[in-house]
């Protein structure tokens, strides 16, 4: 589903993607976008961050409370803020205006394939829930259960991300290797997107930003997991 307010910019996206394979529903505000959610099956969201009413951020927002959607969000070009407020409210990536549909193409095409290859198969190693420090992962909900069984829930990267974490426990990893691990693109060197993602799910472990416990920043190098990890039913 593209959502955006300009109508020309709709009619060249649904055009270009559908002949491109894709099948294309197109809104122009966040009424429509609730409207298609609500009678539609949507794989992914391209969502303008200037909307009349409700703006982008406050959709992907609310969107983040009921649903794992995959969101591309567009924004101003340059306007790091922009980019950092999305991936705050939890969208899965950006892309600056204005834009070649091409890359838009492509960057849905790594998104979507990023995310089909994260849902849950039938198979015990996916299906099993994952435990650290007091926190059970359930991969199937895609949220977290504290040890009195209160639900976190995740936003589409902060699932990705605390899974490279979980796979990769007590290993440095630097920005670059998160970028491909979870967005499947390389970082620049001004992208900080990473450490947003970071700062959000050390607060959804509750893991002090000042002395973090969990998900450690080694200096010039990256960040490391180091909660012991278990799957559910191994013994302690």
């Amino acid at each position: 589903m593209v959502v955006d307010d300009d109508r020309e910019i709709r009619e060249l996206l649904q055009q270009y993607l559908e002949k491109n394979g894709m099948r294309v529903t197109t809104v122009g505000d966040g009424r429509g976008m609730q409207q298609s959610l609500d009678s539609a099956h949507i794989d992914l969201i391209v969502l303008d961050l200037m909307l009349p009413g409700a703006d982008g951020l406050e959709l992907c927002r609310n969107l983040r409370v009921k649903s794992q959607i995959p969101v591309i969000m567009l924004t101003a070009r340059g306007d790091e803020m922009d980019r950092i407020l999305g991936l705050e409210m939890g969208a899965d990536d950006y892309l600056p205006k204005p834009f070649n549909p091409r890359e838009l193409l492509a960057r849905i095409k790594v998104v979507l394939k990023r995310t089909q290859a994260l849902t849950p198969r039938n198979t015990p190693e996916t299906n099993t829930p994952i435990r650290f420090v007091g926190w059970t992962l359930d991969p199937i909900a895609r949220h977290l259960l504290s040890a009195d069984a209160a639900v976190t829930p995740l936003s589409g990267a902060e699932y990705r991300l605390l899974r490279v974490f979980l796979d990769h426990p007590n290993h440095i990893l630097n920005r670059d290797q998160l970028l491909d691990l979870t967005q499947g693109r390389e970082s620049d060197p001004f992208d900080r997107s990473i450490d947003v993602l970071i700062s959000r799910l050390r607060r959804r472990l509750d893991d002090d930003p000042k002395d973090p416990q969990i998900i450690k920043t080694v200096r010039g190098e990256g960040y490391v997991f180091t909660a012991r990890v278990e799957l559910d039913g191994e013994n302690p």
